[in-house]
């Protein structure tokens, strides 16, 4: 295992008791573990641990040739320890008990009420420690008609509107190509749990954090949601372009496709001058962005034409030159192996020597810190690899 970080981390000192599972808390513990945070992942011993590990191929190749390393495990679990614990038994209750009376900070994904049995809820952890920060992630939240139905991320997309607003115009709904909803929504957790934790340092006060899969999804239909709310028109599926900006979607060059991405009337009108159309910038159905929305049917089209003519390199680098937003589509393989990519961290090796290789490839975190960097302490355990260490782990935790 790696070494602890020469540099503490941000949330150095912090002790996160991590009850959740699959995606949103998991991301949520990720960032906390990354930014310094001692994160203790609690595993079922029944299941084999978290659902994600079984959620392959791919694997990371081990010597035992039996992986609980799915590349979907790996994406949101460095950083963290494994300790197996079945909350069904007294032992593994006291066990997590143990853990949740040092923590600085709980995070569980069970259905509402599902960890009452086990003494493990808010109400009870929070009664004990008015200093926890407790935070509870379930599909529709701990009150409404709807509390108690689960939530995975496909859900959340569905009953949420963002697939009404996602695919080709004349297709089904279409959802996100990777779980968003449940990305965000750890994103949002990140968020208050770190908000809560001034609160608490300023005065000793913790809370209880409650929040939705499908919550944190409509927050975030951002424009098309405020558009909807402002002109009570349903937004429609687009495809690629933008609901209050054109020309801005995806065309066809004579070799592929690029991104146009033009944000307002002086970027069009270079657009005009470099792609040897001045007529359009002439044009009074062009001439400003209303207008052209107005004309979406009309731009669009000719803006078609005139790309399907020239090769994806030549439109990039003449509108480049000119200042125009445009640029290429690339595969996951072209993004992560781009030199801009590599200049800035998007993938980092951790070593791992439980792995065949000596090592796992993962996506780095995109926050770049002047003081405090984030560091890939740990890479993302086997189950249960931490359980016979737990005391001294927690010893190694600084009480706050």
């Amino acid at each position: 295992m790696m070494g602890r970080s020469k540099v503490a981390g941000a949330l150095d000192g912090l002790l996160v008791l991590d009850l959740s599972r699959i995606l949103a808390g998991p991301s949520a513990t990720q960032m906390m573990g990354d930014l310094g945070a001692t994160v203790i992942k609690i595993e079922n011993p029944k299941t084999g641990g978290d659902d994600t590990r079984s959620w392959g191929p791919p694997y990371a190749a081990t010597p035992d040739g039996d992986s609980d390393l799915s590349a979907y495990f790996m994406a949101a679990n460095r950083n963290k320890y494994s300790v197996a614990a079945d909350l069904g038994t007294d032992e593994g209750q006291a066990l997590v008990q143990s853990i949740a009376a040092r923590a600085d900070v709980v995070i569980e994904n069970y259905k509402p009420g599902g960890l009452v049995k086990y003494g493990l809820d808010h109400g009870t952890l929070c009664a004990a420690r008015p200093e926890l920060v407790y935070c509870s992630i379930s599909g529709f939240g701990q009150t409404g008609p709807n509390r108690d139905k689960a939530g995975y991320d496909l859900m959340a997309q569905g009953f949420g509107g963002i697939m009404s607003l996602t695919g080709d115009p004349d297709g089904a709904p279409m959802k996100v190509g990777v779980g968003v909803s449940d990305l965000m929504c750890g994103m949002y957790a990140t968020i208050g749990i770190l908000a809560a934790l001034r609160h608490r340092d300023a005065t000793g006060e913790g809370q209880h954090i409650d929040l939705a899969l499908v919550d944190s999804q409509m927050s975030w239909l951002v424009n098309e949601g405020v558009n909807f709310l402002t002109s009570g028109q349903e937004p429609v599926r687009r495809g690629n372009a933008h609901p209050n900006i054109v020309p801005y979607d995806v065309f066809a060059t004579n070799d592929g496709h690029v991104i146009l991405a033009v944000g307002n009337d002086t970027q069009f009108q270079a657009f005009c001058v470099a792609m040897q159309r001045p007529d359009l910038a002439d044009d009074p159905r062009f001439a400003t962005n209303p207008a052209r929305i107005a004309n979406r049917a009309v731009i669009t089209a000719v803006v078609t034409e005139t790309l399907a003519a020239k090769s994806s390199a030549e439109v990039i680098e003449v509108l480049q030159s000119v200042g125009v937003p445009v640029g290429p589509i690339h595969t996951v393989g072209q993004a992560l192996g781009s030199e801009q990519a590599e200049a800035r961290g998007a993938v980092v090796t951790v070593a791992h020597p439980e792995t065949e290789a000596g090592d796992v490839q993962l996506l780095g975190n995109p926050l770049k810190f002047s003081k405090t960097p984030v560091e890939m302490r740990r890479p993302p355990p086997r189950f249960d690899a931490d359980g016979a260490n737990l005391s001294g782990i927690l010893a190694g935790c600084q009480k706050t």
